[in-house]
């Protein structure tokens, strides 16, 4: 199982930058989780748009869906050059109806998850935690029955992340705010909260997503690390976890 980070920033993205989204690869399967605002751009620094088989979504707000719709736009254009006209399943949750129905065109399905149900997409088995967001959103623990990654996607702390991330090899955490900071009402972590989950998950490695624009951001992990004893990482374009 191979992750790489394609985009990290919360919000908007920063120049030549991109928001929430991530490759996940085995065994030649390609899963993207999230696409946000500028992600198909960077994405093809390390595949084709081609090459992905599935999207999973966290949830709707914009900085992880923004570019549904450009690669929606690809992959029309890929049909008209090479006439391939297999539909790519982007997954989201079914409780923001019309967001979820535009899922679906021509070159593009939409395929609803349920989050109290185990999903199989491809090589990978994933189940969900509601996070603590302004909107519907869902965390998610992704395993291909060796390693086994958590993704918090956008949350504020909540005691259910332990045990959902517990032994995991990775998590892969929310961190928008710095320690001093309480990004509770934007549905957000700060890095202390992060690593509270990391310790008391007993997770193998840290990396922080979903960053501030503002501040010196190695701050962060200097933060996490008073709490986790574990590897830290900011996550940056192209970091990549086996």
């Amino acid at each position: 199982m191979k992750l790489t980070i394609i985009g990290y920033w919360g919000g908007y993205p920063s120049s030549e930058g991109a928001t929430s989204a991530y490759l996940l690869e085995k065994n030649g399967f390609n899963l993207l989780i999230d696409l946000g605002s500028g992600a198909l751009s960077r994405l093809q620094k390390y595949t084709t748009i081609q090459a992905i088989d599935a999207i999973i979504l966290s949830h709707y707000h914009h900085d992880h869906v923004a570019d549904i719709g450009v690669f929606q736009y690809a992959k029309r254009i890929d049909f008209y050059v090479t006439g391939e006209a297999k539909k790519v399943p982007i997954y989201g949750h079914l409780e923001d109806e019309q967001n979820f129905q535009s899922l679906t065109d021509d070159y593009t399905e939409g395929v609803a998850y349920h989050p109290d149900e185990e999903l199989g997409i491809g090589p990978f088995t994933l189940t969900f935690l509601q996070t603590e967001h302004p909107v519907p959103c869902y965390g998610m623990r992704i395993s291909d029955g060796k390693k086994t990654m958590v993704y918090t996607a956008d949350t504020s702390y909540q005691d259910a992340w332990i045990p959902f991330s517990s032994q995991a090899d990775l998590l892969l955490a929310d961190c928008n705010f710095y320690a001093d900071q309480d990004g509770t009402k934007a549905g957000h972590m700060n890095s202390h909260e992060a690593a509270r989950i990391a310790k008391k998950a007993n997770v193998k490695q840290l990396i922080l997503s979903h960053l501030p624009q503002y501040g010196n951001r190695q701050r962060l992990v200097k933060e996490a690390k008073e709490i986790y004893g574990g590897l830290v990482q900011l996550a940056i374009e192209g970091l990549v976890w086996r």
